[in-house]
């Protein structure tokens, strides 16, 4: 349950307070007493709006704007818990590296990490890609042969696109052989400015 659920029981500017006062206490109070398996919460970045999905596990999903809300809860529910609610307090520390990654002041994300929503080969691939460091950049191929896997370049780009920790898993920072900037999840826009903010876009993109 959330503000939104909350508000179709009554209408009117007060009525959207009190549910959304209602919402955060319940979600308070569920996470006192433990019941809190997924906590929810949002932040505005320079890349648009991100949702977290944090659990008591670690940080287990950054998604962009354009990622359909209802169906990230639906994965939510089946592969994490159904025990799913807004708490932004959950989430603060996440959007605390965030902010300073952001502002240029932290190249490395010291955040615990709920792996569940990896599969297959796409664990070993983000693992992989969680292990290249700020600033540099890698490729398909060089991640797959760090994986063992060389001839598996494309799977290697499917796991990419599957990344459900981006930013913090940086597969922003893995391209195409000759440097172009190659898919994203989010974009090759965002792609883009994170290679920006990084200092690590190749010469020839810039």
């Amino acid at each position: 349950m959330n503000a939104r659920d909350l508000k179709k029981l009554g209408g009117g500017r007060e009525a959207d307070r009190r549910a959304e006062a209602a919402a955060a206490a319940f979600a308070e109070v569920a996470a006192e007493r433990g019941l809190l398996d997924v906590a929810i919460g949002g932040f505005e970045s320079p890349v648009g709006e991100l949702l977290l999905a944090v659990t008591p596990r670690g940080l287990a999903c950054v998604a962009f704007e354009e990622e359909e809300r209802d169906e990230l809860l639906s994965l939510f529910a089946r592969q994490l818990s159904p025990r799913i609610l807004e708490h932004a307090a959950s989430t603060d520390e996440v959007r605390r590296q965030l902010d300073e990654y952001f502002a240029g002041e932290r190249t490395r994300f010291d955040l615990r990490l709920d792996r569940r929503l990896m599969r297959g080969i796409a664990r070993d691939v983000l693992a992989a890609t969680a292990r290249v460091p700020f600033g540099r950049t890698t490729t398909y191929g060089a991640l797959a042969e760090r994986i063992g896997r060389p001839a598996a370049s494309r799977a290697v780009g499917n796991a990419l696109g599957s990344n459900p920790i981006p930013i913090v898993v940086p597969c922003h920072r893995v391209l195409r052989a000759g440097g172009d900037v190659g898919g994203y999840a989010g974009g090759p826009g965002r792609k883009r400015r994170l290679l920006t903010l990084e200092g690590s876009m190749p010469p020839t993109l810039v």
